[in-house]
Order: structure tokens, then sequence, then C-alpha cells
């Protein structure tokens, strides 16, 4: 008789990013509960947004992040809230610093910044923290930061590449 394929595990959340052929752009996001929370963008927004969500899969996932944007959504709260000026109030602090990184990351990808080092990221968190804006319970590597780069090229590419009509899939989980 032969042996059963293992079921994958269901993953916390399932993203799907969809390239709409009106050149909209949606986040879908879908908790094995079945509950879900979407977002769509249209316009310039529809340009920008998929990166900037792609960039923050690649640093939670590669910086083990917990309890960044998708892991607030992971436990349940709805896409709108992620301002913190939804009905679940101010964000964590760890969503905040990882907002932060991420938005650091996307002025060097627009060009509005350069590549930063380690140290100089570093620099500007902790300048951050002094200035009262956020809580930085960790500092990053150069190698750590290459990484994440890399994951966000690979990612920003394949999104690129997908045509209109077309959906990109990623699972996360906060213990991978």
């Amino acid at each position: 008789m032969p042996t059963p394929t293992p079921t994958p595990p269901t993953p916390e959340l399932r993203i799907e990013f969809a390239k709409r052929a009106d050149g909209a752009a949606v986040l879908r996001c879908m908790r094995p509960d079945g509950t879900a929370t979407w977002q769509r963008h249209d316009g310039r927004q529809a340009m920008f947004f998929p990166f900037h969500d792609l960039s923050h899969f690649a640093v939670e996932t590669t910086l083990g992040f917990r309890g960044g944007f998708y892991g607030l959504i992971a436990s349940g709260w709805e896409i709108a809230d992620t301002d913190g000026k939804g009905s679940r109030g101010p964000i964590p602090a760890e969503a905040v610093l990882v907002e932060h990184v991420v938005g650091m990351l996307d002025r060097e990808r627009i060009g509005g910044a350069d590549v930063m080092t380690a140290a100089e990221l570093n620099a500007q968190l902790r300048q951050l923290e002094q200035e009262g804006r956020l809580e930085c319970t960790r500092t990053f590597t150069d190698e750590e930061l290459r990484a994440v780069r890399a994951r966000t090229d690979a990612l920003h590419a394949q999104w690129a590449a997908l045509a209109p009509g077309g959906t990109m899939a990623l699972s996360f989980d906060r213990g991978a």
C-alpha cells in the first residue's frame, strides 16, 4: 500500500497580491480560521503599495519579526487598523520599528537615499529612538541587510513579471 503524501501545514497567513487588468492591485490576507482582510489600491498607490507590502514580507520573514504588519494581520488585525488610527488603537512597538526599517529600505529602492550600511541604519534608528518615535530593541548586521535586500529584490521581480490578471501567493508564519 502506498504511503500517503503528508499534507503541508496550513500557514498562519496566506497572502495574495493580485494584479488587476484595470491597473489596480489587491492585497488579500487569509487566516486559517477563514477570516480575511484585504485592501485595493488604484493609480499611483497601485504602483507603490505592492512593492512596499512585499518589502514588509521580506523584512519580517528574513529578520524574524513576529509583530510587524503581517504578524498583526495573522493575529486578527484588519489591514485598515494597522495605521494605528483604527479600533485597535496605536500599533505595537515592534510594528513601528518594522515600518521604519521598511521605510528606510524603500527610500533606497526608489532612489531617495543611498544604500546604507548596517551601522548607518542602526544610527538612524537610534536617533529616532532618542526622539521618542520608536523603541529599537535590536541592531542589524550588514549580512542581514544583504539578505533582506536580496529577498526584496526577488519578490519585487516576481511582482513586476506578473501579468495583469495574475496573482502572487505567499505564506507567512510568525514561528518560521
